[in-house]
């Protein structure tokens, strides 16, 4: 008989927007539909679900305290002067206990999250009200507080890991080598302990998988855990019109959605758009790159400087809900990504590519709309954009970036940009992949 009271722990449930958050969210009205009877612990930063029991406890340690502090504050009463004076002196205070937390331990903020969830956690199971543990991240925390439930009650532990754990630095580097920051050597030793004690772990690239097989071999062998992929997919964002034709106006609109960073930069952008304007000077004319979602990293702003392109990108920072109109930050996104002319998919220049597809994709892949992938050594995902149809280059080359654009530039003047193949990856596909894994091993 599969067992049907799950614990799921996941530190940004029901935050609005966030990778970490959605993944598992869009997961609960299918594992409703298959039967299962959630119970959720997550911090205080997302909305409190009232769909089944969804509780949510303050982290232990200073340096949480007040992440997530500020975004409850924010949830509660905006980001005015309330947030800002309350949010200012809560720092203030806290700033010498975060000192020492970080000389001590020198983990990532979360982590102590961990401690009110395996707590919390011990009461429920002891109740006799839990039959799986299932933790998702997002923030390593979650699991961490999995492992710790599993150690001292046995029962089974299900997980799913977003990003790799450990961080390779090289395509010769398997990640054997212990880390210097002591950040990444908990995140090695945990992966270990997952890879021991977990019931059923898995992975949402090929890359990913394969690399944790590698440090370790124990992986998928009797009395450890069974690793496998999901692709999570996503649900189709809220504010999208199905089958919606698009029209070309006077601009050629090209958006990323996101965070950015030196390694994920839009200067890559900027630099191809400068030799375009060489041979195409009319084009400035026409071309905006948008940028949605987070502030603009270091090289892109050297870029704007350097090129002179302050009227040529424009930044909208995070769209959050709208109180005028009620539509969430999600929905809000999707009506931007569905009105634009090409979506950027930034993947990035670190190793780490090659275990990793931006969550971003799944959603893109709702809109309809062209995709211009900039993506490094990763098979899967250009696999996945090709199959659709996209605008593909390699990050590694500025010479085929460039090319990529002067394409997409004609395109749109002939109003013939690339018309995509309508294969969104939904995540009743996740869902159900989950439950025949876990009604295998579970029961």
């Amino acid at each position: 008989m599969q067992k049907k009271n799950w614990l799921i722990l996941s530190h940004g449930f029901n935050m609005d927007g966030r990778a970490s958050s959605l993944t598992i969210t869009d997961k609960i009205p299918y594992l409703l539909d298959a039967g299962i009877k959630p119970h959720v612990f997550s911090a205080i930063t997302g909305i409190k679900d009232a769909r089944f029991p969804h509780q949510q406890f303050l982290a232990w340690g200073p340096a949480a305290f007040r992440f997530d502090f500020r975004h409850w504050i924010a949830n509660q009463y905006g980001r005015g002067p309330f947030y800002k004076v309350s949010t200012g002196l809560v720092s203030l205070v806290l700033a010498p206990f975060i000192a020492l937390e970080k000389f001590f331990l020198g983990y990532s903020s979360q982590w102590s999250w961990a401690m009110p969830a395996y707590v919390h956690g011990l009461s429920l199971i002891r109740a006799g009200k839990v039959d799986v543990i299932y933790s998702t991240g997002g923030a390593w925390s979650a699991h961490l507080a999995g492992l710790w439930l599993k150690k001292k009650t046995g029962l089974p532990w299900i997980l799913e890991i977003h990003d790799p754990l450990v961080i390779r630095q090289s395509p010769t580097d398997p990640g054997f080598n212990k880390p210097k920051n002591r950040d990444a050597q908990f995140r090695q030793y945990l992966e270990k302990q997952i890879c021991k004690y977990a019931d059923l772990a898995w992975w949402f690239t090929d890359g990913a998988l394969h690399y944790a097989k590698l440090r370790n071999p124990n992986l998928n062998t009797p009395d450890n855990a069974h690793g496998f992929v999901l692709m999570p997919g996503a649900e189709p964002p809220g504010g999208l019109v199905a089958n919606q034709s698009h029209g070309y106006t006077k601009q050629l609109n090209l958006c990323h959605f996101g965070s950015l960073a030196n390694d994920r930069s839009l200067s890559t952008i900027l630099n191809a758009l400068a030799l375009l304007l060489r041979k195409y000077p009319e084009a400035r004319e026409h071309i905006r790159v948008h940028a949605y979602g987070a502030p603009l990293d270091s090289l892109t702003v050297e870029a704007l400087k350097s090129l002179k392109f302050d009227d040529l990108l424009l930044a909208h920072g995070r769209l959050e809900k709208d109180p005028l109109t009620g539509k969430s930050g999600r929905e809000r996104v999707a009506e931007r990504m569905q009105a634009a002319d090409v979506l950027i998919l930034l993947h990035g220049n670190d190793e780490w590519c090659a275990e990793y597809i931006p969550s971003k994709l799944y959603d893109y892949l709702w809109t309809g709309r062209p995709i211009w992938g900039i993506t490094h050594r990763n098979t899967q995902l250009d696999q996945m954009l090709l199959d659709r149809g996209a605008y593909l280059s390699p990050q590694s080359d500025p010479q085929a970036v460039a090319v990529a654009l002067e394409r997409i530039w004609l395109d749109w003047k002939a109003q013939q940009l690339i018309e995509p193949k309508w294969l969104p990856v939904g995540v009743d596909q996740a869902v159900e992949k989950i439950m025949v894994e876990t009604q295998e091993v579970l029961t």
